[in-house]
Formats: C-alpha cells, sequence, structure tokens
C-alpha cells in the first residue's frame, strides 16, 4: 500500500454524513486495512491512542498552597518581628499555629484531581485489528486512523470508527449522549446536521457493544476522539472557587488592613504620645496582630467541614472536596441528568393496548412483582384473549432474560426486551416450550424482529415485535376482543400511538399470523401480507419515587430543580411532568426545550431560557456546559448532578458536582466534588439539609472567634492609648486563642441542625460570613469580654498583685468568660434557654470541661508557669471570672431578642 500524507491521517469533519467509500479514500485505505508497515509509520505521526496525561501537583507544592492566607502572612510577619527580637518562645509558637492550620488542609484536602485517568480507564486494552490482510489482537493504544476493526457483543469500542459493516449491532452510549437505550449501529450514513446521539454511522471509543457485531474504519484516536474532545473540555474548564472560600477571602483580606492600619498606628501613636520604646512597641505590634487575627479559624473551618464529610459519607454522600459541604447547602439551582439519576435506568412497560382496552402495568423496573388492571382493578389474565396473545408475542420474539441475585433482580440481553420479558412475568403468562424455526433480527432498516415458533401444541405461528408504523403497515386484519381477527382499524392504532407517544412512551407494536406445520424458514418477505396487528405496549425508563420527593424537598427549600437530557423532548417533558420538575399550569414553560432551540438563541434569549425553561432535551456536553455557565451569570449557585462521561465538564464547571457512584463513569466520579454512593438522588436532598447545617456551624463559630480577638484587641488599644502596662503577652494571647479553637469552638462543630434548616430561601451567594446582626452580637461581646478582662487585670494591679498573677487573672477572665458566650452562640436565631437545646450537643459540656482542665494547667503548672509567664491563683479569682461569663451570656441573650424584634430584615440566615 502507499503511503498516506500527513493530511490523509485525518477523516472528513462529518465522516458520520459520508458514504463508506469516501471515508476509506480519505484515510487512503480499503477494507484489507493497514500494513504493519503503515501503521507504525502513522503511529509516529498521530501518537498513541490515549488520552494526553497531565502530572499532578507535587505534594511540597500543594502543602505550600495551604499557606496562601493573608492571615497567615500577618502572622508569619509577626513571627519575624519577634525573631529579630530574640523572642524565641513567642516564635515556636506563632510559626507552630501556623503549621498545623496547614497540615490540617493538606492532610483533608490531599486527594489529587484523577479526571483524565477515569477517562483513560474507558479505552479498550486490546482491539481486533486487520493488518497486512489477517485478523490480529492488538494493543488498543497502538490503533491509528484507517485501522479497520471488529467489534463483537461485549466489547468495548477502542476507538471512534466509521461503520463498514453491522449485523444487529448496538451500542451503549448512554455514558457519553445522556440516551437510556442502545443505539443501533449501521453503514448507512446520517445527516451531516446529526448530533453525537444521532451518529448511527459511528461507534464511539468507550461506547460497550450490547450486541451484534460489526466492523469499521478508525476514525480518530486518543485526544480527537469524541472522549477526548471532552476530555479537553474538562481541562479547559474554569473551576469556580466555592462560595465559603470566596467570603472566606473577602472576610481576610478586610481583616488583614485593619489590622496592619491599627497596628501601625499604635506604634505612631505610642512614640508619638507615650514614648515607648522601639523594642516595646514592635512588642505591642506583634501583640495587636496576634491578638487580632483568629489563628484558629482556618482548622475550626476545616474541622467543621471534616465533620460534615463524615456525616455526609454516612448518608451515602462522599465528598472529595471539603468546601463542597458547604458548597452544597448554598445551592439555589440543582441540575440533573435524567438517565440513571432521576430514572431507574430500567426499562418498564407502563401501558397497554388492545382493541378490546387499555390497561396499566404496576411495578417498576426490572423486579418482576406488578400486575395488569384495567379500570383500577386486577386483570386475570386467562380472561383476556387479546392481552394473553400479546404478551406471548412479545416475549416469543425476544432473545433476553431475566435474574435474580440477592434479592436483585436484573437483565441477560437488551433493556427493551428485558422490559418486555418482566412484563411477561408480571402478567403471569410467560409462555414456555416455544421452539425457534427460524427468525428474522432486528435492523434499522425495517425496525423489526421475527419469529417463526411451534407452540408445545404442535402449532406454527410467525412473531412479530417493532416500531408500530412498520409493524401496521405490514398488517391487513387485528385481533379482536374475543381473540379472533377483524377488519384492521387504522385511524384507532394512530390515535393510540399518538397518545402514547405524546406522553413519552416508548411504543413497541406486535402482530402475528399462523403458519403452515411444515415452514421451517422465514424471510422479511414473508411478512409483506396476511399478519393480524395485536396491540402496542408503551416503555418508560421510569422516575425514582424517592427522586421525586426529594425535588418536592428541594422546592421547599427553594432550591430549583433542572432536568438536562440527551432524550427526545416528548420523552423530556413526560418525565419532567412525573417528576415535579415541568409545572402544567406554566404557559411559558410547560413543556421541555431542546438543545436546537437552544442553539438557535442569542446570548440575551439564553440567559432568559436558562431562568424559565426547568427540562433541556437532547443536549450535547457544550448545551450543558452553556447551561451551567448562564446559570452562574445570573449569580446562582449551581450543582450539576450525573452519571456519564458526557457530564464531567459540567461537573467541573459547577459550584459542585454531583457523580453517581454505582452506575457513574470513573471520569464522572473524579471530575465530581461529591460521589453519592447509591446513586439516589434522594440522598442530594439530606446532602444539601447536611450542608446547611456545616455552614450555620461555620457560621457559630466565626462568631464566637471574633470576639475573643476583638476583646484581646481591646485590651491592648486601650493600654496604648492610656499608656498603660499591657495586660496580655503575645503568648499568652496565642494561648487563648489556641484553647479556646480546640476545645469551645469545636464544639459548636457537632452542632444538630435546626428545625427550620431546610424551610429557608438558600442563602444569598454574595452576602458575607458575618451580618448585621451578628455584627451587633460581635461588638457587645467584645467590650463585655475586654471590658471584663481589663477591669480584672487592673483591679489586680490596683491591690498590689504582682503582674505575673494580675496577668493569669486576666488571661483566666478572658478564657472563663467566652463559657458564656459560647452557649449563647449555639443557636444565633433564636434563644438558648430551653434545657432541651442546653442538653442536645454533650460535646459542649465535654468541650467546657476540656478548656478549664487546660486553663487549670496554665495557672498551675510550674513548667507552664515558666513557658507562658503565668502564677497560680485563689479561688476567689475563678469565681470572679464565672460572674463575667454569666453576665455575658444574659447580655448577649437579651441583646438577640432586641434585635429580632426591632431589626427582623437584619436576622441571620
Amino acid at each position: 500500500m502507499t503511503h498516506a500524507s500527513d493530511t490523509a491521517l485525518r477523516a472528513p469533519a462529518a465522516v458520520h454524513a459520508a458514504s463508506v467509500d469516501e471515508t476509506f479514500a480519505a484515510l487512503d485505505v480499503t477494507p484489507e486495512g493497514l500494513s504493519a508497515d503503515e501503521a507504525a509509520r502513522r503511529l509516529d505521526t498521530v501518537g498513541p491512542n490515549r488520552l494526553p496525561e497531565k502530572a499532578p501537583d507535587p505534594a511540597w507544592k500543594r502543602l505550600l498552597r495551604h499557606f496562601n492566607d493573608v492571615l497567615i502572612y500577618v502572622l508569619l510577619a509577626a513571627a519575624v518581628l519577634k525573631a529579630f527580637l530574640l523572642e524565641w518562645v513567642d516564635v515556636g509558637v506563632i510559626l507552630a499555629v501556623a503549621i498545623i492550620n496547614a497540615l490540617i488542609g493538606f492532610i483533608q484536602e490531599g486527594r489529587a484531581q484523577r479526571a483524565l485517568d477515569g477517562l483513560r480507564s474507558m479505552l479498550s486494552v486490546r482491539a481486533q485489528v486487520r493488518r497486512d490482510g489477517e485478523w490480529v489482537s492488538t494493543d488498543a493504544e497502538k490503533l491509528v486512523p484507517g485501522d479497520v476493526v471488529r467489534v463483537k457483543s461485549g466489547d468495548r469500542i477502542p476507538a471512534d470508527i466509521r461503520i463498514t459493516h453491522s449485523t444487529e449491532l448496538r451500542a451503549e452510549e448512554a455514558g457519553l449522549t445522556g440516551e437510556s437505550g442502545p443505539v443501533t449501529k449501521s453503514a448507512d450514513p446520517v445527516d451531516e446536521a446529526s448530533g453525537v446521539g444521532d451518529r448511527t454511522s459511528i461507534g464511539h471509543s468507550g461506547s460497550l457493544v450490547v450486541s451484534g457485531r460489526g466492523t469499521g474504519v478508525v476514525v480518530a484516536t486518543g485526544a480527537d476522539t469524541e472522549i477526548g474532545r471532552i476530555s479537553t473540555m474538562i481541562e479547559s474548564v474554569e473551576q469556580l472557587s466555592t462560595p465559603l472560600e470566596r467570603k472566606i477571602h473577602r472576610f481576610s483580606i478586610l481583616l488583614a488592613r485593619i489590622i496592619l492600619s491599627v497596628a501601625v498606628l499604635l506604634i505612631v501613636f505610642g512614640f508619638a504620645v507615650h514614648d515607648y520604646p522601639v523594642p516595646l512597641l514592635l512588642t505591642v505590634a506583634v501583640a495587636f496582630a496576634v491578638a487580632a487575627i483568629p489563628e484558629g479559624l482556618p482548622a475550626i473551618v476545616t474541622i467543621t467541614l471534616s465533620l460534615g464529610v463524615q456525616a455526609m459519607a454516612r448518608r451515602n454522600a462522599i465528598t472529595r472536596r471539603l468546601t463542597s459541604v458547604e458548597t452544597l447547602g448554598s445551592v439555589t439551582v440543582i441540575c440533573s441528568d435524567k438517565t440513571g439519576t432521576l430514572t431507574k435506568n430500567e426499562m418498564t412497560v407502563e401501558r397497554v393496548v388492545t382493541a378490546a382496552a387499555s390497561y396499566e402495568v404496576t411495578g417498576t423496573g426490572y423486579d418482576p412483582r406488578g400486575g395488569i388492571r384495567l379500570d383500577g382493578g386486577d386483570v386475570d389474565i386467562s380472561t383476556q384473549d387479546a392481552l394473553r396473545q400479546l404478551v406471548t408475542v412479545m416475549a416469543v420474539a425476544n432473545d433476553s432474560g431475566l435474574r435474580e441475585k440477592d434479592d436483585t433482580w436484573s437483565i441477560v440481553g437488551e433493556p427493551t426486551e428485558g422490559a418486555l420479558i418482566t412484563f411477561a412475568h408480571k402478567a403471569q403468562a410467560v409462555p414456555v416450550g416455544f421452539e425457534r424455526l427460524a427468525a428474522v433480527p432486528f435492523e434499522s432498516e425495517h425496525k423489526l424482529m421475527a419469529t417463526l415458533d411451534r407452540s408445545p401444541e404442535g402449532d406454527v405461528t410467525v412473531h412479530v415485535k417493532g416500531a408500530p408504523d412498520r409493524v401496521l403497515d405490514r398488517c391487513v386484519a387485528q385481533l379482536g376482543a374475543n381473540g379472533e381477527s377483524e377488519p384492521l382499524d387504522a385511524d384507532f392504532w394512530h390515535a393510540r400511538i399518538a397518545e402514547l407517544s405524546a406522553d413519552g412512551l416508548r411504543v413497541l407494536a406486535a402482530a402475528q399470523r399462523a403458519a403452515e406445520p411444515d415452514t421451517s424458514d422465514l424471510a422479511l418477505a414473508h411478512l409483506d401480507d396476511d399478519l393480524v396487528f395485536v396491540g402496542v405496549v408503551g416503555i418508560l425508563d421510569p422516575p425514582r419515587p424517592e427522586a421525586i420527593e426529594a425535588i418536592e424537598d428541594a422546592k421547599r427549600a427553594g432550591i430549583r430543580v433542572k432536568m438536562i437530557t440527551g432524550d427526545h423532548a416528548g420523552t423530556a417533558t413526560a418525565i419532567g411532568r412525573q417528576m415535579g420538575i415541568i409545572d402544567p399550569d406554566d404557559d411559558h414553560a410547560d413543556e421541555a426545550i431542546t438543545g436546537a432551540e437552544f442553539d438557535a438563541a442569542s446570548d440575551d434569549e439564553l440567559r432568559d431560557i436558562v431562568q424559565r425553561y426547568d427540562t433541556f432535551a437532547r443536549v450535547s456536553p457544550e448545551h450543558k456546559l452553556r447551561i451551567v455557565e448562564a446559570l452562574q451569570a445570573h449569580n446562582e449557585v449551581v450543582a450539576m448532578t450525573g452519571d456519564g462521561i458526557n457530564d464531567a465538564p459540567a461537573l467541573r464547571r459547577a459550584d459542585v458536582g454531583v457523580a453517581m457512584g454505582i452506575k457513574g463513569t470513573e471520569a464522572t466520579k473524579e471530575a465530581a466534588e461529591i460521589v453519592l454512593a447509591d446513586d439516589n438522588f434522594a440522598t442530594i436532598a439530606r446532602a444539601v439539609e447536611e450542608g446547611r447545617r456545616t455552614f450555620d456551624n461555620i457560621v457559630k463559630s466565626v462568631v464566637f472567634l471574633l470576639p475573643t480577638n476583638g476583646a484581646q484587641s481591646l485590651v491592648l488599644l486601650v493600654a496604648v492609648l492610656l499608656g498603660l502596662s499591657i495586660p496580655l503577652a503575645p503568648v499568652q494571647i496565642l494561648w487563648v486563642n489556641l484553647i479556646a479553637a480546640v476545645t469551645l469552638s469545636l464544639a459548636l462543630a457537632f452542632e444538630p441542625a435546626e428545625a427550620d434548616v431546610m424551610k429557608r430561601a438558600p442563602r444569598v451567594p454574595d452576602r458575607p460570613i458575618v451580618g448585621a446582626a451578628h455584627l451587633i452580637q460581635i461588638a457587645l461581646a467584645s467590650l463585655l469580654i475586654g471590658g471584663g478582662t481589663f477591669a480584672m487585670y487592673y483591679l489586680a494591679r490596683g491591690q498590689g498583685v504582682d503582674d505575673p498573677q494580675a496577668q493569669s487573672l486576666a488571661v483566666t477572665t478572658l478564657a472563663v468568660a467566652q463559657i458564656g458566650y459560647l452557649l449563647t452562640c449555639r443557636n444565633l436565631r433564636g434563644a438558648t434557654v430551653s434545657p432541651a437545646q442546653w442538653f442536645s450537643n454533650p460535646i459542649v459540656w465535654l468541650s467546657i470541661g476540656g478548656l478549664l482542665v487546660l486553663q487549670a494547667l496554665f495557672v498551675y503548672a510550674p513548667f507552664m508557669n515558666t513557658l507562658f509567664g503565668s502564677a497560680p491563683l485563689p479561688a476567689s479569682s475563678w469565681a470572679l471570672a464565672f460572674a463575667i461569663a454569666a453576665a455575658v451570656y444574659v447580655a448577649i441573650e437579651v441583646t438577640k431578642a432586641i434585635t429580632r424584634r426591632l431589626m427582623p430584615e437584619a436576622a441571620p440566615r
């Protein structure tokens, strides 16, 4: 064979619309395939059939990212100043705080992105390829454009191939296109404008062959395949920071600016007004910075999120990124794939129509428990001749079967045929003893299957099932209510078929005719006359019942659910209405909008469409991505759920991606932040509740921590402004911050969800963590705790107590006063005086005990006295500290009540 030019290594852009001969010519190859030498040359040119790898960031780089926080920068600068002053104990404590915070974040977030590895795993390991005129097995990575390959049932297609020949070839492409059923593949070209899901002449890399066999010529490999194109989209999609990350970042920058500005003013004021020496001024500046920085905040946020991760895992939601817990609790819109997410991905016969009656079929999925109902009552099939014969046709002209394992039912074969076998079981009329004599297999050209069968009684019958229009065209009569033939009423059947289709059901028809006892062969030409139309069935991939309830829960929580699917508009509309996603009373959006309509819209129209419509049909991966981006342009916090590779780019772009853990591809799981272990949409509602609880507890921790820093800063500010001695040393300030963070504020991470957590509207994404009501509470608590600490120190000094003991009293007052404040922070939206609430979180009392033990160690342990400059205190000092704690509790509870009454609009949300 002649060498192909480099430009011949790619098929035409619209190869699905080109003929087989045109494709062979474009690739400079024949049906005999490539020679080994030519294949090797092309491999050197185009590279191996695998997706490009991206090396993960090294561990040291990921660790350093956790130091990338403006407050940590200020803390490290304080450590440098202390090093210049040769105060190494303070340096050690400050650095220990920064390192511990970074390690916690590194350990909890240490999982690297492996989305491309997940995509790569979908490629076949081996492929059957024609080389030098012979079929050989080779590594799929060695395939090149122009290779001729063959596939059979059970294989994964090793590259994008143009089908050249097929025999009952069907491929499962749900992971790529969102289609709920397998797609029949043939060599016939399709329209150039066809979307990925309609390109029946193309076998897509990674798709599973579920039946039949075929050959094809490789037209794209590696990154040029449809999977490769999506993986490139995943890599190029910008992954947004979460709302919590953005809020913490804004808060940190604001706080850092305030701290640095006030520290500089303290130095200038102390030097100009009180003539303090420079070393003392630097100590005061460091003490103020240490006092004002909430060192424990990063650790507390991380720990609270980690506890949320564990709680979500117990509810079957596995979280890969800590902040995604909070983000899921913030979502305003959930964009969900249909197949396998909102639906069971198990085809089910729901309606049956014969000339006698229209029946309903109960039960869902492949579980054969269910029945046939007519006018609300159960049907005895022995009295329904037409129905019994319809069941026989559908079950005999069928190559699938049911199996049970561990009380779970599944099918062996094609999903639609599995639904028909399940239907026969529900009717308790599974035909047995039939001998198949011949068959006409299903082909896309004629869209029907026929079998020639001998019954146990010796009768020979032709059974036909297929597309209703193709079957109806071949019939001359219909089966009447009494089981006898009667004239065909084509108008009646067209009306019934239209009704079922309008409800989103996939319609299959059944027909039959008697054959001579000695008949032994069957061909398509034998089906052109004398067929008797038996009836039709309507098949649907049923909604998950628990998902319907979860959607209602989401609506009550102010969250909109949008269904995005590759299915047809009629099916999507029907499912959307059943799920409660589409409001039938909405005149503007009472049905699904299609990807074609989406493409035709301008940018302004697109923004209106994503707000108006809640169901999108026949969409591509690009559509899903554009929908998410358009919603985010409206400042929506978007969660995207899915299980197929076609969902991965949108999952990565969304504020939080949610993948299905059982049926989801590895690529989808690795692109998502949250994986549902049970593939249950209802788990999302529980995860949202957990996310809201987690955020509430983070807010409680922030509101609790800030008055500690505010009180310490206030003490230092007043001391410098009045020219007094410093009541607290930097290392003592760090001590209080650390013990409060690891005991009291940690207890708030365990607070249970408040009763109305799933009845509130979603939080406004740009609303700051600390609201107006919070600021009032923080300011008052800072004044009370700081004033009490200041008073205790100077009261002791005025009574002649030495400085170490006076500082110990100040530190103890500062620590114990926070107990009273902790109790009132357990509920920022209401009162905490009820006994039930006092004992709903036992961790609170354990943390209070832990703080008292640590503070007693600070006061009485000799080595702590040496390390922190503390001194023992009498019992009366502790009593004063507890009195101040009680006063803080009462004052804050009263203030909260007044704020709720006078400023309802400022109430925390």
